[in-house]
């Protein structure tokens, strides 16, 4: 995601998460994330690793990843 672009946390009904803390929290994970997802592909690729490859394992990843708690609805 772009610097500028806005994210939109939503809630299962699909409506958006409007408490600021909460944002904030959020856009805080999201930002410390990127950075550690970007350097963990920058040092894959230095040691020699497809960064196609890379991505791919970390996607998998993402999508194994399960919630610890049930969603509020």
């Amino acid at each position: 995601m772009k610097k500028d672009e806005e994210k939109y946390w939503k809630k299962p009904d699909g409506s958006l998460v409007s408490c600021t803390e909460k944002v904030k929290v959020l856009n805080e994970n999201y930002d410390e994330i990127k950075h550690l997802l970007q350097d963990a592909i920058d040092d894959a690729v230095l040691m020699g690793c497809s960064e196609e490859n890379v991505k791919k394992i970390y996607l998998d990843l993402l999508n194994s990843t399960k919630a610890a708690y049930p969603e509020i609805k």
